[in-house]
């Protein structure tokens, strides 16, 4: 698929922005903190209903406005339609497509992207939060049905965990909490759908990964996925070797068993012990974990990585084709080897927008199609007429900026 046009009306640093989007690469430069991140955050959380930067829907709607809204026209078979999102800071948010209104937890239906940011480093060294939360968005990109089961999920968390809180202030023993054996069973059932959804999923990535890191770094690193669960000790899910070693067996067997011997714990906790809001990614390199092990550069073309082994998952999972692939202020930390690299890398998607402070840090092969940001305004947008040629005017800046234009971003 790929993206025709995007308009935004107060979100972030935009009161408006109208930018007509091209096949093949889109660069967005200007100095920083002018608004670039800002633009191709808008897209995905289209696809991902999350920021890459902020927990908080809040943080993306402009000082002193009540909402925003991101409108994309998208394209995919030949066919056009209009997705539309409305952030509200004090009410559900809104959706629609095509002018009709759809739960704003079905928009990843419709847009597909995959983004990378320098804050992806966390994937490698970060916490556990961070690896589950990357796994669940792609689960849901690949598969839109999962969003309710993880909501699902988390809403028994939630149940379960007062009732065990309350349990402990009222000194209630463990085998007198009949009432947790019915939140026992819904866990162990959203929670088991969860686990083997995200065991597929490590192994699915297994291959591309080593592809992609090839491909941004050179040479054999022999990177790996796998994931520790906390479902039981003697899950071979539980060690580091079993991480790897991917075969589940009867995963909710073995979570249904694993609760009993975890009772008196949780009630002396007040919260529950196992399940996937407790399991974690592993990934190694060389034969050692990532996290401690790997260097700075060795962390950064893992995340990437990682982000081109999900596109291409989604390019050979997703019924709406290459998903649109985002480069976040990735060149300025790559030399001129792996810059080429990465260059080459992401050639064949049908779309890719990248973002960069220097026009320079980009090789020319991506600088097609170069849109310049100041302010929270589309200054111009540019074409380079020829393979190491000069950059000629594609429009005059009034016309790239949205003005007079009628696809103005409003309500919803």
């Amino acid at each position: 698929m790929r993206i025709v046009h995007l308009s935004l009306a107060d979100f972030r640093n935009y009161e408006r922005a109208e930018v007509a989007l091209e096949p093949g690469p889109n660069l967005f430069v200007g100095r920083n903190g002018q608004g670039k991140t800002n633009l191709v955050e808008s897209l995905a959380y289209l696809s991902t209903l999350a920021s890459h930067r902020v927990s908080s829907d809040a943080a993306m709607i402009r000082q002193g406005q009540d909402a925003a809204v991101v409108r994309a026209l998208a394209e995919h078979a030949g066919r056009e339609f209009l997705v539309e999102l409305q952030l509200n800071r004090s009410a559900p948010n809104r959706a629609q497509v095509n002018r009709a209104a759809i739960k704003p937890r079905d928009l990843p239906r419709y847009v597909s992207t995959v983004l990378f940011a320098p804050e992806d480093l966390a994937l490698v060294r970060g916490e556990p939060g961070v690896r589950r939360r990357f796994a669940d968005e792609l689960l849901v990109q690949r598969n839109p049905r999962l969003s309710g089961v993880l909501a699902d999920y988390d809403r028994v968390l939630r149940q379960r965990n007062t009732l065990l809180k309350s349990a402990r202030a009222s000194g209630v023993k463990a085998q007198n909490l009949s009432t947790l054996d019915i939140w026992d069973d819904r866990l162990v059932a959203l929670g088991s759908e969860i686990i083997d959804a995200r065991l597929e999923l490590a192994r699915r990535l297994s291959e591309p990964l080593s592809s992609a890191y090839r491909s941004v770094a050179g040479g054999e690193h022999g990177p790996r996925i796998g994931m520790l669960s906390s479902i039981g000790d003697d899950s071979d899910l539980d060690t580091t070797e079993g991480a790897f070693d991917l075969q589940r067996g009867d995963t909710a067997e073995t979570f249904r068993t694993a609760l009993p011997g975890l009772r008196a714990k949780e009630l002396e906790r007040g919260v529950t012990l196992a399940g996937p809001h407790r399991d974690d990614l592993l990934f190694e390199l060389n034969g050692l974990p990532a996290k401690g092990y790997a260097s700075h550069g060795e962390s950064w073309s893992f995340a990437l990585g990682l982000r081109l082994a999900s596109a291409e998952l989604l390019r050979e999972d997703s019924s709406s084709g290459d998903p649109v692939l985002i480069l976040d202020d990735v060149f300025a930390e790559l030399d001129q080897n792996r810059r080429r690299m990465l260059a080459s890398a992401v050639q064949g998607y049908r779309q890719v927008l990248i973002t960069a402070a220097v026009f320079d840090d980009v090789p020319e092969q991506l600088r097609a199609h170069t849109v310049h940001i100041e302010a929270g305004r589309v200054i111009e947008a540019r074409r380079v007429i020829e393979a190491g040629g000069a950059v000629g005017d594609e429009s005059d800046p009034d016309a790239a900026a949205g003005v007079g234009s009628e696809k103005r971003a409003t309500d919803v």
